[in-house]
């Protein structure tokens, strides 16, 4: 989305992205390499978009069909933005902050430690649910989700992000595989689905269509896809192409998934006038309503695929979310003058991943949480996580708005028309869903 893709040579000091004040030479894409955008990508499809996405198909059927794709292209927008700041500056999205000033300091270090203790909690128990389902006798909800978050902190403290991404890859490949599957059972219409495509407003949608364009994939870990490809290797503006055929390959494959879901809600529960129960369980109302349509083993393959995407969004913002951590304290740390956390600079491959405020918030992330599980969300917390929540995508819009059309950023770098236009409108959008986040919670 930058003017050009390949930066000319640039006088004087070397310039942040570039070598010896000369461009780097562009490194050709390959599909070999594709990994940071899947890791990104599965970590934000959780159970829960999942179950957005059924619900509305569920009320409207293929007529919001074009606010899925639409979804999609503002996600391969912010996320390409993210990864070009990365790799044009040198710098992490959160030292881009800072620069913006103390506010953002001040903002992340409160929607952090308040969204991983709740996170934690939600991640621990959607990974719960499917398992529960499949082995009903084994043991009781609670004692899974301890076991699922264990797992995770066991699996991410042990290993480096080469090995997440590999298993990463593997549950979007599960993810993919049983969804399209499911998807071409319920044997979709083709006409509909292809009306879908026009945009349209039924009465009584507008927050669905919102939802549907905002909330599949748009999470915390967006941010983090610039850490990701740091620790892929990818250091300069030479692997912009390749970031670019990444992200772009996940956000398709996830705009897929996507539209596959849409249609199982409209073919099982819009034909059938069937309800989801709320929140993630809602998933096991799907399970039974595929046991009784297609077998057991399609209803067995369906609880796989939902565990796929509720433990991979676990694995991946157990280490993503670190990292982005893990930066957070050195640069504080490097303000007041302090020494930086060794390891964490952020082209420093897999240092940071063994520094204390990564495996710190890693425990943040597990055994507070854990506490949520045997008790209802306290009402103080519940309200400061939606409106921190809710704050955070308008702000990772207009933060990346603001620093990618400044001189903070290599001027062959900075937004072009179109960047700006879909970052603008992904702003607006989510200040729209913030709005509204904010006038539901329980006040």
């Amino acid at each position: 989305m930058a003017a050009e893709e390949t930066a000319p040579g640039m006088s004087g000091s070397a310039a942040p992205g570039t070598t010896g004040g000369t461009a780097p030479a562009v490194r050709r894409p390959s599909w070999k390499k594709i990994g940071p955008g899947v890791v990104v990508a599965a970590t934000g499809v959780g159970a829960g978009d999942l179950v957005a996405t059924l619900v509305a198909g569920s009320k409207f059927g293929y007529t919001l069909l074009w606010a899925a794709v639409i979804g999609c292209i503002v996600k391969i927008a912010l996320a390409e933005a993210t990864g070009r700041w990365h790799l044009a500056t040198g710098r992490t999205i959160f030292d881009g902050w800072r620069g913006l000033g103390a506010w953002t300091t001040v903002y992340f270090a409160g929607y952090v430690v308040i969204w991983g203790f709740v996170y934690g909690a939600t991640a621990m128990s959607s990974s719960a649910l499917p398992l529960q389902a499949l082995f009903p006798d084994a043991l009781p909800l609670k004692a899974w989700a301890v076991l699922t978050g264990l797992v995770g902190l066991l699996f991410v403290w042990t290993n480096r992000y080469a090995v997440v991404e590999k298993i990463m890859m593997a549950f979007v490949g599960v993810m993919f595989l049983v969804v399209v599957y499911v998807a071409i059972r319920v044997s979709p219409d083709l006409g509909d689905a292809l009306a879908g495509l026009v945009p349209v407003l039924p009465s009584g949608s507008m927050i669905y269509t919102l939802g549907l364009i905002g909330g599949v994939g748009g999470t915390i870990t967006m941010a983090a896809y610039g850490y990701w490809i740091n620790a892929k290797g990818w250091a300069d503006s030479s692997w912009m192409r390749m970031m670019r055929l990444d992200n772009r390959v996940a956000y398709l494959t996830t705009g897929v998934f996507v539209v596959a879901m849409l249609i199982i809600g409209a073919e099982l529960l819009h034909s059938s006038h069937l309800a989801l129960a709320s929140g993630d369980k809602g998933l096991l109302d799907l399970e039974s309503v595929l046991e009784e349509r297609f077998g057991s083993s399609t209803a067995t393959l369906f609880l796989i695929g939902f565990f796929a995407a509720s433990f991979s969004s676990l694995v991946g913002v157990w280490h993503g979310v670190s990292l982005m951590f893990a930066d957070f304290v050195a640069r504080v740390r490097a303000a007041r003058g302090g020494p930086a956390e060794a390891g964490v600079a952020p082209l420093a491959r897999g240092e940071q991943e063994r520094s204390l405020p990564f495996r710190g918030y890693l425990l943040w992330l597990t055994f507070p949480p854990m506490i949520l599980l045997w008790l209802d969300r306290p009402f103080g917390l519940v309200v400061a996580y939606g409106v921190l929540g809710a704050f955070f995508m308008p702000f990772l819009a207009a933060t990346l708005l603001w620093l990618l059309n400044s001189e903070r950023t290599p001027r062959e770098w900075r937004n072009g028309p179109v960047s700006n236009g879909l970052l603008g409108a992904s702003c607006v959008l989510f200040l729209v869903l913030c709005v509204q986040q904010v006038r539901d919670l329980p006040w």
